[in-house]
């Protein structure tokens, strides 16, 4: 796996992933369907918290969760009606403050416009050492706002999530999990800021440093 992405940007498309970072082909291939909410082992395995155990009535439970950044606060509104799987996880990782003290590695802003968090390890190949399936594919677009898991193909997803900050065309193959509702200000001031191009033109590390204190999920 790649620690960083590989030349970018074919057609509008960016594979966006969970345990490493690349462009994707003009025609990424098919999502696979969705299978039962099952968290997998898998690495790698970056700040282990142990595997969830999908509760479907605690993962029914609505919530809100708060970033709080050296940048400003984000706050979305988590899925969970229409995400379970993927906003049962996040809670979990959340309330084991795993994201706590990681910042967001990736900045895009050139034909896609997202910023990537979510990896303990920053490099953009780090994982919670479990996998579990893609949700919410059928018809998803990407508007300004939208909070997504990243992933290395179908079912492949970990902790690696990314906000989109402008209106964005992806392909359904990213779990849409969370609808930004205070703080898209912040995240259009990170990408106003720019980013280093590392991994080529339009995609690189932000210039304004994301560094996540700590995430608080509040109950809805």
């Amino acid at each position: 796996m790649l620690r960083k992405p590989s030349a970018l940007l074919a057609a509008s498309a960016l594979l966006l992933l969970g345990t490493a970072t690349q462009a994707a082909a003009d025609t990424p291939p098919p999502a696979a369907p969705s299978a039962a909410c099952t968290y997998t082992p898998a690495v790698p395995a970056d700040n282990f918290k142990g595997i969830p155990v999908f509760d479907p009535v605690k993962a029914a439970k609505p919530y809100s969760a708060t970033l709080r950044t050296g940048q400003g606060a984000i706050t979305f509104r988590a899925l969970t009606d229409k995400a379970p799987c993927t906003t049962y996880s996040f809670r979990f990782l959340a309330q084991h403050d795993y994201f706590d003290g990681s910042h967001c590695h990736r900045l895009t802003t050139a034909r896609i416009y997202v910023l990537q968090c979510g990896d303990p390890t920053g490099t953009g190949s780090g994982g919670p050492g479990y996998s579990f399936p893609d949700e919410n594919l059928t018809g998803a677009t990407y508007p300004a706002g939208t909070v997504a898991m990243a992933n290395a193909g179908p079912n492949t997803n970990g902790s690696q999530f990314f906000f989109v900050w402008k209106d964005t065309k992806l392909p359904p193959a990213y779990t849409p999990f969370g609808r930004v509702t205070a703080g898209l200000d912040v995240l259009q001031k990170i990408a106003a800021g720019g980013e280093d191009d590392q991994n080529g033109p339009g995609d690189g590390f932000p210039t304004l440093p994301v560094n996540i204190k700590r995430v608080q999920i509040k109950s809805r």
